[in-house]
């Protein structure tokens, strides 16, 4: 617009300058015939004009002048109001600017719950049963006392794998915070209810002679003796640290580690069986044949919480605002739980007033691997609402 105006403002003045009283007095000097091509001097406003003005101005011609001068000086006197004018128009038109906008907290910042479902792998949870004290204690039908021990109870005695496995399924609760945008620690606790079971049978045999004591009719005494366990966790919980690499702004990456605790239990079922037999023969005894049976059972049982060590790791993805997918492993040890157990023997022959008690201990270890799956809500109550400013 204001080159438009500028060059209006040339033509004008261009016409002007035709009817200027330097250029009328340099044609009016001048013969008709030169007027064609009047040449002024250096004071004149051109010094080559070609015009054919005649030698006398009338009334409207004049008037025509004075009209065109008025229109320029009114048109400058316009250009110059505006130039200085319009900064002040501009800043009383509305503003325009785009809206500031306070950015949110990082996303994974918050307090957050969730729930879990998983399986448990049993990893070498081994079973040593130690049975002490005398085998048994008997009277015979001359009220000798004579006794032979150990038998039953070092055939109990057993070592064996019991691994404990099954499903699991809770609840867990945490808090996150994030640095930057790459780096995350956290504390989560969490607790499941767990169906981890695991049985073992340990088998054990034991032979004693008392061809020394009784050399004229000796016996053997072979005894086949097992420990039976079944084992596992009612329930499993850990509380844990988490440190975390943000892959990508909604994959999580974390190491995992701490404190663990869960209720354990045990059974422990006992028996063992001896076959007294004649070491020889003679006077009627056949070498091999059975003199008589004793039998031996008993057991315990004992449950109790356990604490330990638990670590892993995992990964977590934000699918949505507010709400992730998890899927992590954890290794845990609760130690190892002792139970008490006892066995009483009954013989198998009349003649022998059996008064046998037999006790001892079966230690049994607690530790896995657990696989799961969850999903969180992260409440994010620390965040800020968006605003946006004009």
């Amino acid at each position: 617009m204001v080159v438009i105006f500028l060059e209006y403002l040339s033509l004008l003045y261009a016409q002007l300058a035709v009817f200027s009283p330097a250029t009328i007095a340099c044609a009016q000097s001048a013969t008709p015939l030169e007027n064609q091509h009047a040449t002024c001097d250096s004071t004149s406003a051109f010094r080559a004009i070609p015009v054919n003005l005649p030698n006398k101005l009338d009334s409207s011609e004049l008037s025509r002048f004075a009209a065109m001068k008025k229109l320029l000086f009114t048109s400058l006197s316009t250009l110059v109001a505006a130039s200085v004018g319009f900064p002040a128009l501009a800043a009383d038109l509305p503003s325009h600017k785009a809206p500031v906008v306070t950015a949110p907290p990082p996303m994974w910042t918050g307090f957050y719950a969730g729930l879990n479902v998983g399986y448990n792998f049993g990893t070498n949870s081994n079973v040593l049963s130690q049975n002490i004290g005398r085998k048994w204690l008997y009277t015979d039908y001359v009220n000798q006392g004579l006794g032979m021990e150990g038998v039953a109870a070092v055939a109990m005695d057993a070592a064996v794998n019991n691994n404990q496995s099954g499903i699991i399924g809770g609840g867990q609760i945490g808090y996150n915070y994030q640095y930057g945008s790459s780096f995350l620690l956290g504390i989560e606790a969490d607790i499941q209810g767990a169906g981890i079971r695991g049985s073992s049978t340990g088998v054990g045999a034991a032979r004693t002679s008392d061809i020394a004591e009784f050399p004229v009719l000796p016996w053997n005494s072979n005894t086949i003796g097992s420990t039976g366990v079944q084992s596992g966790l009612d329930w499993l919980g850990t509380v844990r640290g988490r440190i975390g690499y943000l892959w990508t702004p909604s994959l999580l990456l974390y190491g995992t580690g701490g404190f663990a605790y869960g209720g354990v239990y045990a059974n422990v079922a006992q028996s063992a069986v001896e076959n007294w037999t004649w070491a020889v023969g003679g006077a009627g005894f056949q070498a091999g044949e059975t003199v008589l049976t004793n039998y031996w059972v008993g057991g315990g049982r004992q449950n109790q919480p356990l604490t330990g060590w638990t670590a892993g790791g995992g990964a977590e993805w934000m699918f949505m605002p507010n709400w992730s997918l998890k899927a992590e492993a954890l290794y845990w040890d609760l130690g190892r739980m002792d139970v008490q157990t006892a066995t009483f023997g009954v013989s198998g022959d009349l003649l022998i007033a059996s008064n046998n008690i037999g006790w001892g201990l079966t230690s049994v270890s607690y530790q896995g691997v657990q696989a799961k799956v969850g999903v969180n809500y992260h409440f994010n109550w620390n965040a800020m609402p968006v605003v946006a400013s004009y």
